[in-house]
């Protein structure tokens, strides 16, 4: 079982994941950053791997992406400092990223690696699933990582079970066929939200994508097991002068009633 696992069964609703950009705002936030969010709350740290042409993320992840590679950060590094944390970090760690710079480093390396230091979790959106299926899904299990799926509004019921038969960890499922930050309106998706509740998928589901705040976060575990941040966190971090202190603001701003 892998921590993913472990923390779905023992916590059943208002699951909170955290994005991050990894090497934002500076090259070596990144360990300040997991510790942070281990101790403020977080029940899922989403790592995310700056890529020079994120076609799914909004301007506030885009720019912390350029930012991160203009500051020298790279998928070696990140497991470097990833390493440096896992005797503190227990939260189950969650790796999203696109998959071209994965395969330059080489799938196996990759997952072999991120096995090492820690991570539960893989989140590749480009990702097709009949690559996954005949190529992949053996070298992901051989690692124990749990590969994440995202589904839309859009996606029909027989993809959303194909993929949940796939899916050991849970399923992401994106709150409208946009890019990340957008401003969602939680309401007008809510028939989208019950009829996935209605399927009875074996895996949990996590709603991410417009998701800034606690009456979002709160609308979002009405019809699923959580709910994902990040845009909203990102901008709370990127001037901070203390991480730890802008995090357990930012934190008990969603969690605290």
């Amino acid at each position: 079982m892998t921590t993913i696992q472990h923390l779905f069964s023992e916590k059943k609703k208002n699951i909170l994941s955290i994005y991050f950009t990894a090497g934002f705002p500076e090259l070596n936030d990144t360990q300040k950053i997991l510790a942070a969010l281990a101790a403020n709350g977080a029940d899922i740290i989403e790592i995310g791997m700056p890529y020079s042409d994120p076609l799914a993320d909004g301007p506030v992840i885009q720019n912390s992406s350029m930012k991160a590679l203009q500051n020298g950060m790279t998928i070696k590094m990140l497991f470097e400092q990833v390493k440096n944390n896992d005797d503190r970090i227990e939260v189950p760690l969650v790796l999203m990223g696109y998959l071209n710079p994965v395969l330059q480093y080489g799938f196996e390396k990759f997952c072999a690696d991120a096995s090492s230091v820690g991570v539960s979790g893989i989140i590749l959106p480009d990702l097709p699933i009949a690559e996954f299926e005949t190529e992949y899904q053996k070298i992901l299990k051989k690692y124990h990582l749990n590969f994440i799926f995202l589904i839309t509004p859009e996606t029909s019921e027989e993809r959303i079970r194909k993929i949940d038969s796939l899916s050991e960890g849970f399923i992401y499922a994106v709150s409208s066929s946009s890019i990340t930050g957008s401003d969602t309106n939680m309401n007008a998706q809510q028939s989208y939200f019950e009829r996935i509740s209605k399927m009875n998928l074996k895996n949990p589901v996590l709603i991410g994508f417009g998701i800034r705040d606690r009456a979002t976060f709160g609308q979002a575990c009405k019809f699923a097991a959580g709910a994902i941040i990040g845009t909203a966190y990102i901008k709370s971090i990127e001037n901070a002068t203390d991480i730890n202190e802008a995090t357990g603001t930012f934190l008990n701003s969603i969690l605290q009633s």
